[in-house]
């Protein structure tokens, strides 16, 4: 039986290969098939941002290859009420999260992370606690929720914040929705998933009727209807 450190050795290194592999898959993707990707996850997610009507939601801008497009928070800024808010992540140095409303494309600079923040004030990592949407960003999840991030740690340490009710959800391309990922004890779970074939999928466990949302539904409509 092999030593706790050695398996967690284990663990990490299959992280990294499959964060690899999914990386180098993302990049394969031809520019068409992105762009597709993106119109239908978008698609998806206004339906459910409808349907909720948070007053307040999280998100993030898409950059390179993720799913979801980089005008991401404008078009769900749109689909929110007038009233509500949308808040971005804004990384810290120690790669924990703060969090900016999202005011407009003309608020949003990239940064030398390779990443674009918003520029508004910040509201503090507690700020996502009070979300009742979370948009996550992953390379893969698999079907109990575990989701597989870039090895930072920053969205782990968001997710300890939000209540165990609230949706999160993380847009994939097609094919990243896996039976099972390598995981660790502080990794968190999600509770759906979207995807340009199948809309959005709650997990397994995870409260998606609470929601208005379906088990393995598009935007809690059944496929086929």
């Amino acid at each position: 039986m092999p030593e706790f450190s050695d398996e967690a050795e284990v663990t990490r290194a299959a992280k990294r290969d499959a964060r690899v592999d999914l990386l180098a898959r993302r990049r394969s993707l031809p520019d068409p098939t992105r762009a597709a990707a993106a119109g239908r996850v978008q698609a998806e997610l206004v339906t459910l941002v409808r349907r909720l009507r948070p007053r307040r939601m999280t998100a993030y801008v898409p950059i390179g290859s993720e799913p979801g497009g980089a005008d991401l928070p404008e078009v769900l800024r749109a689909a929110l009420p007038a009233d509500a808010e949308l808040l971005l992540p804004v990384l810290l140095a120690d790669l924990d999260l703060d969090w900016a409303a999202y005011t407009g494309p003309a608020d949003v600079i990239a940064t030398g992370r390779g990443i674009r923040e918003p520029t508004g004030a910040r509201l503090g990592v507690d700020a996502v606690a009070d979300a009742e949407l979370v948009v996550v960003p992953a390379l893969a999840v698999d079907h109990h929720g575990r989701r597989l991030g870039r090895g930072g740690g920053s969205y782990d340490r968001a997710l300890a914040r939000v209540p165990e009710a609230t949706l999160t959800v993380v847009p994939l391309h097609d094919g990243e929705l896996v039976d099972a990922l390598p995981a660790e004890p502080h990794d968190r779970l999600v509770r759906a998933v979207v995807t340009p074939a199948d809309g959005v999928r709650t997990l397994d466990g995870g409260p998606g009727a609470a929601h208005g949302v379906a088990p393995h539904t598009s935007a809690g409509r059944t496929r086929g209807e």
